[in-house]
């Protein structure tokens, strides 16, 4: 389990336009991990379009944002398209990242239950540590949140 002001776990994961991008890679810089269930589902698209909506302020503080789902690329593609999203969304459709971040946990509906993924991010500063977790994630404050939080540690 990740634990805040460890290092962050590596990764590197294929984005929806195929290119690869590696955590490692973005040392320097602030970046937020989020996970997410499903693209276009109800809270989904809330969660991203309240960043993009934010997206002056988030480029303002130089966060480099990433959108992690078990999606495949071309879902993510159709998703960014579809609702303008100026952030990189990167696939995992093994969900080795999503469990190595914890956020693959047992979930139930309709009296079953099963793995999914749980609404969680990462906020991860520049030497590769993790700043804070955000363990419960409510779609349209988030984005709000996590600016306040990175403005009062920047």
């Amino acid at each position: 389990m990740i634990k805040e002001s460890k290092k962050a776990p590596d990764f590197s994961l294929v984005d929806q336009d195929g290119e690869m991008h590696t955590l490692s890679d973005y040392k320097g810089q602030w970046v937020l991990v989020y996970f997410y269930p499903r693209d276009n589902t109800p809270g989904c698209t809330v969660e991203a379009c309240k960043i993009r909506d934010n997206w002056p302020d988030f480029e303002e503080l130089s966060l480099k944002v990433f959108g992690i789902s078990g999606d495949t690329v071309k879902s993510h593609f159709g998703f960014v398209k579809k609702h303008n999203l100026p952030f990189t969304l990167l696939s995992d459709p093994e969900k080795l990242v999503i469990d190595n971040y914890g956020a693959l946990r047992e979930k139930s509906m309709f009296g079953k239950t099963y793995m999914g993924i749980h609404r969680m991010s990462v906020l991860v500063n520049p030497k590769g540590k993790i700043a804070k977790i955000y363990e419960t994630v409510k779609p349209d404050q988030h984005a709000s949140e996590v600016l306040n939080d990175l403005r009062s540690l920047v």
